[in-house]
């Protein structure tokens, strides 16, 4: 177990590292080059669709077996009237943004299965952080006081918040938007001394095709993370739904995963 969690937690390093504004995460056009998305405007539908049919397209660097997989043919869509390219980048920064969650809950989730936890106190009052029982991982979020998951909901909310911040006193000092030609997945830098949220070793040393590659690396993680996950989830709601996690002996979660706050809507105060 403890080998699985290190090597979860290290897979996806490279594929953190900032991006270099000229390499496309979209496709590849020849062993040497990449074709770059279009500064403002992204890439359509019909990019999609020729890039598919490429020897070097991303997806099937990705997956050489499924390609560029739509059944929906979502990536023909136009969302909320903002053009079929904004739609497109909406769905590659969706993709991406739950693929990193997945990735961290599913080492978050191993960790926790072997009783893991911080080695300080949860509160400033000095009580513990909820140990590992009935319900197994999932009702240790139960168990957390309402305040704390105000906390990280309000911090995932601040990131989001940054994420998507474009006013005009940002115009040419940030990249453009993931619907406006930005490249999906890349996070805008702080200002002033907070650190950045990307990291991995050598970073500052990596060509370009190693970032293409590591973004590659990454999406690939976070969809099998997605499905690691909900297989779990899955396993504690429906004992022997997953034969493969069986062996483990999931504890049966009684709780609703689609209803974090069951029970326990407190917006101030209480558990």
């Amino acid at each position: 177990m403890q080998r699985i969690i290190a090597a979860l937690a290290l897979s996806g390093a490279s594929a953190f590292v900032a991006p270099v504004a000229k390499t496309s995460a979209v496709a590849r056009a020849s062993d040497a080059t990449e074709t770059a998305a279009p500064a403002k405007t992204g890439f359509t539908y019909a990019d999609l669709k020729a890039h598919q049919k490429h020897a070097q397209a991303l997806a099937k660097e990705q997956n050489p077996i499924v390609g560029y997989f739509d059944p929906l043919e979502l990536g023909d869509k136009d969302f909320w009237e903002q053009g079929n390219e904004a739609t497109i980048g909406f769905l590659r920064e969706a993709e991406i943004k739950h693929g990193r969650v997945a990735m961290a809950g599913f080492v978050g989730y191993l960790v926790h299965a072997k009783g893991i936890t911080w080695g300080f106190p949860m509160t400033m009052q000095g009580d513990k952080w909820p140990e590992l029982g009935d319900g197994g991982v999932a009702a240790l979020w139960d168990n957390l006081k309402a305040g704390g998951k105000w906390q990280i909901i309000g911090f995932v909310g601040c990131l989001e918040f940054w994420r998507e911040l474009q006013t005009y006193e940002t115009a040419g000092k940030r990249d453009a938007h993931y619907m406006r030609g930005g490249l999906p997945g890349k996070y805008p830098d702080f200002e002033g001394p907070l650190p950045n949220l990307y990291w991995g070793l050598g970073a500052g040393k990596k060509t370009p095709e190693q970032l293409a590659k590591g973004r590659n690396a990454e999406i690939n993680n976070g969809r099998l993370a997605m499905l690691g996950l909900f297989g779990f989830f899955a396993e504690s709601k429906a004992p022997g739904s997953v034969p493969f996690l069986t062996q483990f002996d999931f504890p049966a979660y009684g709780g609703d995963f689609m209803q974090p706050f069951e029970g326990n809507f407190e917006l101030f105060g209480g558990n």
